[in-house]
């Protein structure tokens, strides 16, 4: 970066407080209305409906390739539930009562692979299959995907090879659905990722390539083999098109469980969601999803370790991807392992900043405390990041002035549905879940 951080800092006041590793709550001044946002985005909502069918057509593959999804026909989806218990304990925690009702996105028990990452990973890999298969012949759109399931199609992906780079969840989702295919698959990470998601990759005939460095390593030398290969198929988090229309067909499907559950959501009945986010793929595909869904009446908020706090560096300054937290001094050490990324998605940050309401970050030692209250008090066992949005209701609604400024009235917030995505933890190993549990405690005890 060439901009001196000292310089920085007298510009942005804010980054003296991510400097400082302080939890910061950032409402975003160039939000603006779905209809100006819309057209920076890039992508639409055709593409979007076009990625929801794609799903529609693979989902009996699906349904044979992982039986955890016959239940659903084949589509893979999480459900949403009420937390009654959970928002009582966070109002003594927080020493505010919250306005409106707390509901969990269970993205963390998606079938297949346990995260977020089974919506846009999986999505982009069943793309890249679908290319692959019609423009070798062997398959139309109009056909049934059980074919998928043939011996001949194994073999014909077996030549190709897909390639991504992750902190975790990513790669186990990539991994797993290539490897159903019969695809040659490899996944670049940090050697500081979960060693249980490496095993479980591995035990699915997935190679993991280990690097000392951090994620964004991990991704460019996973980047740079790729590019060596033409048979080989980067999935690149940081810019993929795909991943981000994945991840938002989220939107039509969570208004449909809301109407379900008698939720309206309007102008005088918001619908606030706060999704953890790393480098930004996820949570931004999700997001505009969402947008597309309830327009102006979804106000959606982004949560980051005080460590890793890569987007909202990203979009407070404007330089997206020019910047890093390392640039600032900042480590990207985070317990938070899916969110441990240092440069944030310029693509997302681009595409999506006048569409995010909010941003802020919270301490890892935060984050455990609210895995061991949601366990405790709703029987729900998470990993670290997917508690990252738990504190968003609080954390926003005490900035009841900037909130006004966004067009947010204190009668509006009374009737506001406040979504939780929960982004993973529904694999986290027995023995590695006790140890979260210890972690819980401690920071319960400070």
């Amino acid at each position: 970066m060439l901009t001196d951080a000292e310089s920085l800092k007298q510009s942005f006041p804010l980054l003296n407080e991510l400097c400082a590793l302080q939890p910061v709550t950032w409402l975003n001044p160039r939000y603006t209305s779905m209809q100006e946002g819309y057209p920076h985005v890039g992508l639409s909502a055709e593409q979007v409906a076009d990625a929801a069918a794609r799903l529609e057509r693979f989902a009996p593959w699906l349904a044979i390739a992982f039986p955890e999804t016959q239940a659903s026909g084949g589509i893979i989806e999480s459900p949403i539930c009420p937390l009654p218990v959970l928002q009582t304990v966070l109002d003594a925690r927080y020493g505010q009562q919250l306005t409106g009702a707390l509901w969990l996105k269970k993205d963390s028990h998606l079938p297949v692979s346990g995260s977020i990452k089974a919506r846009g990973g999986i999505y982009e890999v069943l793309a890249h299959a679908e290319k692959l298969a019609i423009e070798a012949g062997l398959l139309t759109p109009q056909d049934d995907y059980v074919r998928l399931a043939e011996p001949e199609f194994r073999q014909f992906f077996g030549q190709h090879r897909i390639a991504v780079g992750s902190t975790g969840n990513l790669g186990l989702s990539i991994g797993i659905i290539s490897a159903a295919l019969g695809f040659d698959v490899t996944v670049h990470m940090s050697a500081d990722a979960r060693a249980w998601k490496k095993q479980k990759l591995r035990s699915h005939g997935v190679t993991v390539v280990e690097y000392e460095q951090d994620y964004g390593v991990a991704v460019a030398e996973g980047r740079r083999q790729a590019a060596m290969d033409e048979r080989c198929f980067f999935i690149d988090d940081e810019n993929s098109h795909n991943l981000f229309l994945g991840y938002a067909v989220a939107g039509d499907r969570l208004k449909q469980q809301l109407a379900a559950q008698q939720i309206t959501v309007d102008a005088e009945h918001p619908l606030f969601v706060y999704l953890p986010c790393g480098v930004g793929g996820g949570p931004g595909g999700v997001a505009f999803g969402l947008k597309l869904a309830f327009g102006d009446s979804v106000h959606c908020i982004f949560a980051e370790p005080t460590h890793s706090p890569c987007m909202l560096l990203g979009v407070h300054t404007g330089l997206h991807d020019d910047i890093s937290v390392q640039d600032l001094g900042i480590d990207n050490v985070t317990a938070a392992d899916g969110l441990a990324v240092g440069r944030a998605s310029g693509f997302v940050g681009r595409a999506m900043e006048r569409l995010l309401s909010a941003f802020y970050t919270l301490t890892d030692e935060e984050m455990y405390a609210l895995l061991g209250l949601t366990e405790r008090h709703q029987q729900l066992a998470l990993e670290p990041s997917a508690l990252a949005g738990m504190a968003g209701p609080w954390r926003l609604t005490a900035q009841s002035e900037q909130l006004e400024k966004q067009g947010i009235s204190a009668r509006a917030l009374a009737g506001a549905t406040h979504l939780v995505w929960a982004t993973g933890g529904g694999m986290v190993p027995p023995d590695e879940m006790a140890k979260y549990r210890v972690a819980a405690a401690l920071a319960l005890k400070e």
